[in-house]
């Protein structure tokens, strides 16, 4: 032990005596980090992580492979070694005294970074401090131990540093230590994951940026430390005292095996994908931390309220300020300014009843028909369209709960996505129909993942208990007996308040499906949360409006497909011609649904819509007078029907609803705050108040005035990111 103690100590004063040790150490990256943190803005946000990742890997990255390799090699042609080598020692004390010298000379440069990146840029100090340091620990001694076996397997100083560059350039230009990964395409994204350096930008970034511990980023910490402790092993093997002991050039071969943890992981990585994935995640991360001021703008707050002239400050993905007037200097708040004057921030739009993986009209070839990612294009075309949130209350449960996790994680990027479902209905009840001409199996498996069919009262509670198990938002339910040519066998209402009360159990919101006055009165009374549809064929009475009222029971009157439907009937497509609709809706897809419309295949299809009873005067009617009785509104288009596209769908909502008598400040608040409040989602989304999300958008003009305005998008900011809207549809 003496041994070691010496050694560390004789160390740490050659290498403190050494200006170049001193300079590399801290005055380099110190240089670094000022150059980054002014170039990025690092003041203004999440930049601050990228800047201390950056200058993190350069530094640990010099002080393994330079530090340690090429300081070794440099001792042996010295004869340093040699001197050594007359003494009762072995190579594992000068190894240990390297790997410990590395660490001690470098930890106080992470600490200086910390310490000015918190003073000089207010970065927080991370949640998980002692887990950023003991990463950083066990990487430095990972690759001092590869700089070790490089100094090993060299013949010459030419040599060392010949090998050095070719293993330090690639780490760092592969790694996201110099170019961000989310530049890099997918194959190169998945060379990455080779790269030790990778790990180390992933896992600094990932504590930095979500609070993760060491316990998130406990496979790439072993690999590091199986480095480190392989390293050593082989570096002792193969320890030269002298330059004139060469090596056979197989030897650089030991290279390879000190990297197989790396390989491996690799690997494991390729088949799993969950790096990449957190790369991503970490990407968007970044992009939703800036801080920004958008001023001059008039602001519907979502709850009714009106500033005329105010500014929105965004930080860190939420909303920071509110103010009225142009608020304070951004320099002030070290924030980028945006200028909004003759603009209108609203916050995020928000459609309560969509049908996701509904293609809302017709390919020429549905063979190349993909409702994976159809759905996942149609989330990016509601973001597109400044509608942030979603609620698919109809589609394949395992598909939708996928798509979920991966988009509300932040590895894709498209609105909010909350599910209901499957249907509850009964045999031969409305949704049931859609699979009834496919292949048995195929029917019978996407009954399962689209229905739910009880047959008991104790199975209807078990199956809403399943679904509570799944992680389903709300529950759904149809009462709809369907009328004309459309006739569905319906619900028991036995069975409907047992799925309603299980679901009141469960604290989860009940959708209901109505065709009729009788359907929505079984529905309040079972007091669901949201009505959905109302009827399209005969008059609501008040009475049960005021109901409704009193019960805090939200309506959905769903106008756009009564319209959509007419029009389809009358072999019309004037919804496909929209401005947003043509930026948003696949060409395939718009051009499919022309020619299907003008064609004899639908001519049956739509002459069977044409005898279904619906009447967009009587659904007006029925959506002004539960306003008149103060029933809280909410906005859904049921899109994924046909002729209603994906994307642009709350703003042609809107339009209908102010169509039929609803004041403008009514119907978007119905579209945030009321949507908002139904999805139990208000304490972060659906008005513009400090502490919300920062999900907004920015419109040219007056939508209080004009309510086509909402279609004018100047910007939509979702979770503190302005997204680059022509991006959106090209996400791999």
């Amino acid at each position: 032990m003496k041994a070691y103690q010496a050694l560390i100590a004789l160390d740490l004063r050659l290498a403190l005596r050494q200006r170049s040790v001193i300079f590399f150490n801290y005055l380099f990256p110190l240089i670094f980090f000022f150059i980054f943190a002014q170039a990025m803005h690092a003041e203004r946000g999440a930049a601050m992580t990228i800047v201390i990742s950056m200058v993190l890997i350069i530094g640990i990255l010099g002080n393994g492979l330079f530090g340690a390799g090429i300081r070794a090699v440099q001792e042996r042609e010295a004869n340093i070694l040699r001197r050594y080598k007359v003494t009762p020692i072995s190579p594992a004390p000068l190894l240990v005294a390297s790997v410990v010298t590395g660490w001690i000379l470098y930890m106080p440069n992470v600490l200086l970074i910390f310490t000015l990146a918190h003073f000089l840029y207010g970065m927080p100090w991370p949640h998980s401090m002692p887990s950023v340091l003991l990463f950083t620990s066990i990487a430095v001694c990972g690759f001092r131990a590869i700089g070790l076996i490089l100094a090993s397997v060299v013949n010459s100083m030419q040599e060392s540093q010949l090998l050095v560059q070719l293993i330090y350039l690639p780490m760092l230009f592969l790694s996201g230590a110099t170019f961000p990964l989310n530049m890099f395409p997918p194959w190169l994204l998945t060379i990455t994951q080779f790269v030790p350096a990778t790990y180390m930008v992933v896992g600094i970034q990932g504590m930095l940026l979500r609070g993760e511990g060491l316990a998130a980023n406990i496979y790439p910490a072993l690999a590091l430390l199986l480095t480190a402790f392989v390293g050593l092993f082989i570096s002792y093997k193969i320890f030269r005292w002298e330059k004139e002991e060469k090596i056979r050039p197989s030897a650089k071969l030991w290279l390879a095996a000190v990297l197989t943890p790396f390989l491996v992981l690799g690997f494991w990585q390729m088949h799993t994908r969950t790096g990449i994935a957190k790369t991503k995640i970490l990407n968007r991360q970044l992009a939703r931390s800036e801080t920004f001021l958008i001023r001059g703008a008039r602001i519907f707050v979502g709850d009714g309220k009106v500033i005329e002239n105010g500014s929105v400050l965004v930080r860190g993905g939420k909303i920071a300020e509110v103010f009225d007037g142009a608020g304070p200097d951004p320099k002030t708040l070290n924030a980028e300014t945006v200028e909004a004057a003759g603009k209108t921030i609203l916050p995020g739009l928000i459609d309560v009843h969509i049908h996701l993986g509904g293609p809302a009209g017709f390919y020429s070839d549905m063979s190349k028909y993909d409702p994976e990612k159809a759905m996942q294009r149609n989330l990016a075309a509601y973001l597109y369209s400044g509608v942030t949130t979603v609620r698919s209350v109809g589609d394949v449960l395992d598909g939708i709960l996928k798509l979920r996790s991966t988009v509300n994680g932040g590895e894709l990027l498209g609105a909010d996505l909350e599910t209901c479902g499957p249907l509850f209905t009964a045999p031969g009840g409305h949704g049931t129909e859609y699979f009834k001409n496919l292949p048995a199996q195929v029917r019978d498996n996407l009954q399962r993942q689209f229905t739910r069919i009880p047959g008991s009262v104790d199975e209807a509670r078990q199956q809403v208990g399943g679904l509570k198990e799944q992680g389903v938002d709300c529950i759904k339910a149809i009462l709809e007996a369907g009328a004309g040519s459309r006739v569905f066998n319906r619900l028991d209402t036995g069975l409907f308040d047992a799925v309603a009360q299980q679901a009141h159990a469960d604290s989860l919101p009940l959708a209901v499906h109505t065709g009729d006055a009788r359907d929505v009165t079984d529905a309040v009374h079972a007091q669901a949360n949201s009505i959905e549809h109302g009827s399209f064929r005969e008059r609501i009475p008040d009475a049960l409006f005021a109901l409704m009222a009193q019960q805090g029971t939200f309506y959905d009157p769903t106008l756009s497909v009564v319209e959509a439907f007419k029009d389809f009937a009358a072999g019309k497509t004037d919804l496909l011609k929209r401005s947003l609709v043509q930026q948003v809706g696949p060409p395939e897809l718009l051009q499919g649904t022309e020619a299907a419309i003008a064609s004899a295949d639908t001519e049956s299809m739509r002459k069977s819509l044409a005898q279904y009873p619906m009447d967009m005067s009587i659904a007006s009617d029925n959506l002004k007078r539960a306003h008149q009785h103060g029933v809280p509104l909410v906005t859904g288009s049921d899109a994924g029907n046909y002729l209603v596209i994906h994307g642009p769908t709350v703003q042609h909502e809107l339009q209908l609803w102010v169509q039929a008598g609803i004041p403008p400040a009514v119907a978007l608040q119905a579209a945030t705050l009321n949507a908002a409040r139904l999805l139990k989602a208000d304490n972060r989304i659906g008005s513009i108040r400090v502490g919300n999300d920062a999900d907004l958008l920015v419109v040219d003009g007056d939508p209080l005035d004009d309510i086509t305005a909402t279609e004018r998008i100047s910007m939509v900011v979702f979770k503190g990111e302005r997204i680059s809207r022509s991006e959106l549809f090209d996400q791999r």
